[in-house]
């Protein structure tokens, strides 16, 4: 979906219906809200949304027909966030969809009641959010981004393309307990592979560009990218630094390979979207959350930029690259 579509789409729905009150038609309007931690204008928005869109249209719902939705950003700005989880909640729709833990938490400190679903989330009983991935048992389930165990995965692929690496920053946001899960993983691995690990805490954009300016100056280094909504927020100024500092990295998602990073590996977070109007589109019917399991990607996707990997002077294995989903060049 283009970006002048997805926005005359969004400001269609967004001046049609106020989420309380509307009159009443011969169908009724169902009520939409959904929370996203990034900006609305970056195009990984518009695309995330634009596939739950179309996949909500092949179920039979049409906007301003049957359904309508609010839409709400929090431009990474964690505050934000909070105010706007406190302000769909209080004007309860139908069902909630959001992305992200960060934007999860408070959506469920916010409401225990309204139906929410969520995708791009790594660890959702971990951080207390359902109680089991077969039994949410509350007002909350969704689509997980991939088990912990894939993060040790992304150490490996590191020391596979770039084999001289001794030394690896871990990028991740450390108020998640993701971040520190993810970070777990790939501690307990880096021995079988060779290298030292350090966390590079996320919060803001000069604290990321300080600490990785830091740890290039050491030879040997390498990135691992782990999932948080401030990596993607952040994710033009990550990859930029990677290349100045010369240091190979691996990402979590295509998405940072598309946009220049050198090699990703994990779920295809468009697919989630559609899952995710499946699950919208059964709430709106009737059912509830807590009998709706938790579900794991079922792809994966491994992407590779040779232009990145030749600006940087790393050579990929045969042997990887026959194994890539997509090769960038």
């Amino acid at each position: 979906m283009r970006r002048r579509e997805f926005i005359a789409l969004v400001g269609s729905v967004a001046a049609g219906w106020p989420l309380a009150g509307r009159a009443q038609q011969a169908e009724r309007v169902h009520r939409i809200a959904v929370l996203t931690g990034i900006a609305a204008s970056d195009p990984e928005t518009q695309a995330r949304h634009g596939a739950f869109l179309q996949a909500l249209q092949q179920l039979g719902w049409q906007e301003g027909v049957n359904v309508g939705i609010e839409y709400r950003w929090g431009s990474g700005d964690p505050r934000n966030i909070r105010n706007h989880a406190a302000e769909l909640a209080s004007l309860a729709p139908d069902v909630i969809l959001t992305s992200g833990a960060a934007s999860l938490g408070p959506l469920l400190q916010a409401t225990r009641t309204v139906p929410i679903v969520f995708v791009n989330v790594t660890d959702p009983v971990g951080a207390g959010f359902v109680d089991s991935l077969s039994q949410p048992g509350g007002n909350a389930t969704g689509f997980i981004q991939f088990e912990y165990s894939l993060s040790g995965k992304w150490l490996e692929l590191l020391k596979e393309i770039a084999p001289g690496v001794k030394r690896v920053g871990v990028i991740r946001d450390a108020a998640l307990t993701s971040g520190i899960g993810q970070f777990a993983v790939i501690q307990s691995v880096a021995p079988s592979v060779g290298v030292d690990v350090r966390p590079i805490n996320v919060s803001d954009a000069s604290e990321i560009e300080r600490v990785v300016a830091a740890f290039s100056r050491s030879p040997n280094g390498g990135l691992v990218v782990t999932s948080s909504a401030f990596a993607v927020l952040h994710r033009e100024l990550i990859i930029a630094l990677a290349s100045r500092h010369k240091l190979p990295a691996v990402y979590y998602r295509r998405l940072y390979a598309a946009d220049g990073g050198l090699i990703s590996y994990g779920y295809d977070i468009l697919d989630q979207y559609r899952r995710a109007a499946g699950y919208v589109d059964r709430i709106l019917k009737g059912e509830h959350p807590a009998d709706l399991p938790v579900q794991a990607p079922t792809r994966y996707e491994l992407v590779i930029n040779l232009k990145t990997a030749k600006a940087l002077g790393v050579t990929i294995p045969p042997s990887l690259l026959a194994r890539a989903d997509e090769v960038i060049e």
